[in-house]
């Protein structure tokens, strides 16, 4: 594809990121890459002036940029042409569109599938190998399940979402359009509830519901689980990474973005907007507001204010933080001081 006509179907996205082009040289675009990794042939991008030294370094032929004239210069002499805009990623992310789509197959019903007789399935479905619907089920159109997923009954399913391969999905589960669930995820699986008693632990069984509205994606092997009542919900087009444990009773609001290995403990409430970067834990029936974020590692037991960054473990606010790592690397420098101050006393 040349490099003008990638222009021309960027279109509206490129439109709407300000964006302007050298157009003196014309290279064919066979695809995309890492700006370190880059060949001849390729588009990358830079992020910001922080890479700007990878400009002089890679094979890339065509460079998507900020709007920097000092970096378009030196795109320019090194003869990369380069498109300028003010989201170089947000416009790479829409390139890749021009090269990949995922893999997806064509509506179908493959006959080693076992559909209950009162499950409800939409049009434009695939529903692929030895995947088992079971009573009650309700599917939207153009829902896509992979093999060997197993819904159990009562299950709601919105239009165009997509279970891939080895997934479950337990009864009183309720997902929107648009979801992705990723292959070994399990949503809706019964919250870890017990009651202790002199004799041991007795069950609570879980008899609440999980919803995952609109737009939610689920990574490989976590979990989402419902509660002993209500429900368990997680908030439009927020994003789950892979690995992550989300509590019965957990509210999560729209827009989320939780990465590997975070979790949160039972009746967890977030915002809209958080982020809980990798193996961030949140203890039970916290509480973190709008934008909040738990920096990697953080091991957050109190409530978050809206807006506020947090690190360490317990977590503290970020600035703290910064302020007490920076003490630890002086410890052993302050207890020498401290041990000949004892000597003298």
């Amino acid at each position: 594809m040349k490099f003008s006509e990638i222009l021309q179907r960027l279109g509206d996205a490129a439109a709407s990121n300000s964006l302007t082009a050298n157009k003196e040289y014309d290279p064919e675009i066979t695809g995309l890459a890492a700006v370190e990794q880059a060949t001849s042939g390729t588009l990358s991008y830079i992020e910001g002036a922080k890479f700007a030294s990878l400009v002089g370094k890679t094979n890339a032929s065509a460079l998507i940029i900020p709007q920097d004239k000092a970096l378009q210069a030196q795109a320019q002499e090194r003869g990369i042409v380069w498109i300028a805009t003010s989201e170089p990623r947000l416009l790479f992310a829409k390139a890749i569109t021009l090269f990949y789509q995922p893999w997806r197959p064509l509506p179908e019903i493959h006959p080693t599938a076992v559909i209950h007789p009162t499950a409800k399935v939409g049009n434009g479905v695939y529903i692929g190998p030895h995947v088992v619907i079971q009573q009650g089920v309700e599917i939207g159109n153009g829902v896509c399940i992979h093999p060997n997923v197993v819904i159990y009954p009562e299950v709601k399913i919105g239009d165009r979402t997509t279970l891939h391969a080895n997934c479950t999905i337990h009864e009183r589960t309720h997902i929107g359009a648009d979801c992705v669930i990723h292959s070994g995820a399990v949503i809706g699986s019964e919250g870890f509830g017990f009651v202790p008693t002199s004799t041991g632990w007795v069950k609570i069984e879980q008899s609440g519901y999980t919803v995952l509205e609109d737009g939610v994606e689920v990574g490989c092997n976590s979990a989402v689980d419902r509660p002993t009542v209500g429900e368990t919900r997680v908030g439009r087009y927020t994003k789950i990474d892979n690995l992550v444990q989300i509590g019965h009773g957990s509210q999560i609001g729209a827009g989320c973005a939780l990465a590997g290995q975070s979790g949160m403990a039972g009746g967890v409430k977030l915002g809209n907007g958080v982020i809980l970067a990798g193996q961030a834990g949140i203890a039970n029936q916290v509480k973190m507001g709008d934008r909040a974020i738990a920096s990697a590692q953080a091991g957050v037991h109190s409530d978050v204010a809206s807006g506020e960054i947090v690190s360490g473990s317990p977590a503290i606010p970020y600035k703290t933080y910064l302020k007490v790592s920076a003490l630890l690397q002086r410890l052993p420098e302050m207890y020498e001081s401290f041990k000949k101050l004892r000597r003298t006393s």
